[in-house]
């Protein structure tokens, strides 16, 4: 990781890392580009166990979950590659840990135990997302600028702490049965969507995954989402995500269409990218997710 200059109350320069799982769904490549050290969860089918991301990217998770007798199931990071990745921060250099929500996964626990080590008190902080995927990328996302800045670690935690508050996460997904079987949802909120072209509409509310309501077909589901932006309004100076799930990002691709007077003025500010397997095995193919930050006031 190249360094990210800040300055210690002594007046001392220092490196800033980011560290964060692999739940935000950044390829190698990304990852690479924004100076990111990513901690993979893990996807396991049957017997095979895969790094998200790392030995299982996007696109042959959903191919292999296609053509799987199994359904897969996935594992946390442990305290021990934390404490791995950690141990690859300089001494006198600082890091941020940013993890997908403790209310999903044990992975944000994990992240805490190894930055107990009394060797890195001061130097490591640890930030609950509160959320996942593309929500969690956009913490990232503003982790990086404010690096760029010049901010320590522990001001960087501080304005994410702040700021997770105001992301929203929306998806429209093909089914919820996935979510079920994962324990995500319980039966009763699966049954909305059992009936033919109910599409269910879920988001992170408070770090968990909330039905938020269903929609006969796609473009029912899309119109939906469409309300709930309406509802808090986008804060366009602050990172705005796209994200699919599946082998054809075609669903997307129309919502993008239908709601041209959304992004129309704003599509240079929009990123995209495939949801992964750490989220992608319990909500399934055929979902599209929506996330930004509302504003403020």
């Amino acid at each position: 990781m190249a360094d990210v200059i800040a300055t210690d109350q002594k007046g001392m320069r220092m490196g800033v890392h980011i560290i964060v799982d692999s739940a935000a769904d950044y390829t190698v490549e990304e990852a690479a580009a924004k100076n990111l050290r990513i901690v993979p969860l893990k996807t396991i089918f049957g017997d095979v166990e895969y790094a998200d991301g790392i030995d299982l990217a996007g696109e042959r998770f959903y191919e292999k979950l296609v053509e799987s007798d199994v359904l897969p199931h996935t594992s946390q990071v442990t305290p021990f590659e934390f404490a791995s990745a950690l141990g690859e921060v300089p001494a006198g250099d600082e890091a941020v840990v940013i993890t997908l929500s403790s209310k999903i996964s044990g992975t944000h626990e994990s992240a805490c135990a190894a930055a107990a080590d009394p060797a890195l008190a001061g130097r490591v902080f640890v930030v609950d997302s509160e959320s996942a995927t593309i929500g969690e990328r956009l913490l990232v996302e503003r982790a990086c600028a404010l690096r760029g800045e010049g901010l320590s670690a522990s001001a960087i935690a501080a304005a994410l702490e702040d700021e997770r508050r105001d992301i929203r996460v929306i998806a429209v997904l093909d089914t919820l049965e996935y979510l079920k079987r994962g324990g995500r949802v319980s039966a009763a909120a699966a049954a909305i969507g059992g009936a033919l072209s109910i599409k269910p509409v879920i988001g992170l509310v408070d770090g968990e995954v909330a039905v938020l309501g269903k929609a006969r077909g796609s473009k029912q589901g899309g119109n939906l989402l469409r309300k709930r932006v309406a509802e808090t309004g986008v804060d366009w100076g602050r990172p705005v995500h796209l994200g699919y799930t599946g082998l054809s990002d075609a669903l997307l691709r129309k919502y993008v269409e239908d709601s041209r007077d959304l992004f129309e003025a704003h599509r240079d500010q929009i990123d995209v990218s495939i949801v992964g397997s750490t989220i992608g095995t319990h909500v399934g193919p055929g979902a599209i997710a929506l996330a930004y930050f509302a504003p403020r006031g």
